[in-house]
């Protein structure tokens, strides 16, 4: 069942050119993270990845252009919020770009070869201890190349699948490519517009529910957060980055083995719609392998970096067994807390507050859970979430419930992995494709609404061709329960 309205549709298709403006604020952000990270980190290779990591949701959060625009305001402590933050955090106004860092926290655990994981039921032991051999991986933090073999062979995962005919885009933003812009609908160019597919999982089904999700690292403070997280009893879904695991295999243990979700988030943060087909299947691939190696399971979930995705990367995707999940959008509102901003310079701590007390405001207005947006990638992103983010949302009235995004969906943490997974239809069967003319845009009370010729079938439930399952599901915002991902339940 849908229930959006045609005049909030309407409204949200508004958005477009706004959403525009963001993608050159979004490079100007790149540009900045780029020269600051190359200067101070500590990690060479991380400071070669934040160009393109930073930025994290520039394109793709409609509310950006307000962001930025409270740049030029006057820093006022939000209504609520304290000045000085918990867990040890400094003071909100001294969370800025350029302040002092701290070490790097190493792993608390190592986990010996042949540890029987205890969170995911059926789980096989953990693999051999993982050694780092260059000639083994790609290089870091750059597009893997495509004519290795385990590329090829992972290409043969797309036979007999029908991806749709849309040619890459300029690079991922809408106003450098108006062409792709002006047909952000019909394939389904989240980019521009938001726009979504029944496949996507964006939301929480229940009211006040927050699917806590960190994505890029594992990072220096990655394991401030997993103590933060233990101390709290809350899981989180981490969007990991493949040159990210290979940099700190300890730490991806670590999140696994802890019970906490682990998904795909590419190799080196490339936005996924500006790449060809062989590019795509590299990136998630080889994200995908590096996880298995260090963990012994295949995520079945990925997120696309900047949330830059369209109906080829999502085909290119489920076919590779991979579901998309996306931060929620709200009455044009994205539910990114524009952490990155702060690690950009482009905010300091106490603007972006003011942007995560908008989030905590539409939240409650909805009818639905909700997936917010964090990274794990720099110390700033921790701080604000161990020190403000997640102490508000746990001492709000009325409480929100923080879990996981599986979790709050009621998908079983087994059924995550490919291997553990009971229910060998989700993501997807491979003998299914993407192909459809339905897209779904958020709506005006956290629901969604579709359009195009599947529209009635999708709203209904009912089956297409098994060619094509663009129309299979009604929405996981407004039911979890549903065809096959009904049987995660179980």
């Amino acid at each position: 069942m849908k229930f959006q309205t045609l005049a909030a549709l309407c409204a949200l298709v508004a958005t477009v050119h706004a959403h525009s403006d963001d993608g050159v604020f979004g490079r100007r952000h790149a540009q900045l993270a780029q020269k600051r990270q190359a200067s101070s980190s500590s990690s060479t290779s991380t400071s070669s990845s934040s160009a393109s990591i930073a930025s994290s949701t520039a394109t793709g959060a409609v509310n950006n252009a307000a962001t930025a625009a409270s740049t030029t305001a006057a820093a006022v402590l939000p209504s609520g919020v304290p000045a000085t933050g918990a867990n040890g955090v400094p003071p909100l106004s001294q969370i800025t770009s350029g302040m002092p860092t701290g070490a790097e926290l190493a792993a608390t655990t190592t986990y010996a070869a042949g540890t029987t994981p205890t969170a995911v039921s059926g789980a096989p032991p953990l693999p051999s201890t993982f050694v780092f051999n260059a000639n083994n991986w790609p290089s870091p933090d750059v597009p893997p190349p495509t004519d290795s073999t385990q590329v090829q062979e992972w290409m043969k995962e797309l036979d007999g699948v029908t991806i749709p005919d849309i040619a890459p885009t300029k690079d991922g933003e809408c106003a450098t490519d108006p062409t792709a812009a002006a047909n952000a609908q019909q394939n389904g160019w989240w980019t521009c517009g938001g726009w979504t597919r029944d496949t996507d999982i964006t939301v929480c089904p229940d009211k006040f529910t927050w699917g806590v999700s960190f994505d890029d690292g594992p990072s220096v403070k990655t394991q401030e957060l997993l103590t933060f997280l233990e101390q709290k009893d809350i899981t989180a879904t981490f969007f990991v980055v493949g040159s990210r695991c290979v940099e700190r295999p300890n730490l991806l243990i670590e999140e696994y083995m802890a019970g906490h979700e682990i998904s795909v988030h590419t190799w080196s943060h490339r936005p996924l719609t500006s790449q060809t087909t062989e590019e795509i299947v590299a990136e998630l691939g080889w994200t995908r392998e590096i996880i298995k190696t260090l963990t012994g399971v295949t995520p079945v979930t990925m997120r696309p970096p900047y949330g830059d995705i369209d109906d080829r990367v999502r085909a290119i995707s489920l076919a590779m067994g991979l579901t998309p999940i996306i931060w929620t959008r709200f009455n044009g509102f994205a539910f990114d807390t524009n952490d990155w901003q702060v690690a950009a310079g482009n905010v300091n701590g106490i603007q972006q507050m003011t942007t995560f007390e908008n989030i905590l405001g539409n939240a409650t207005n909805m009818d639905t859970g909700f997936v917010v947006l964090q990274h794990d990638l720099f110390e700033i992103t921790v701080d604000l979430a161990v020190g403000y983010t997640i102490p508000a949302a746990l001492s709000h009235n009325p409480p929100f419930t923080l879990k996981a995004i599986g979790q709050c969906n009621s998908f079983p943490i087994s059924n995550m992995y490919l291997e553990t997974n009971t229910q060998k239809a989700f993501p997807y069967p491979q003998n299914v494709v993407r192909n459809s003319t339905s897209s779904t845009s958020s709506s005006s009370n956290g629901t969604s609404s579709t359009s195009g010729s599947n529209a009635g079938a999708a709203q209904k439930g009912s089956a297409v061709s098994s060619r094509n399952f663009g129309a299979i599901l009604p929405s996981v915002a407004v039911s979890a329960a549903v065809a096959f991902f009904g049987a995660l339940l179980l």
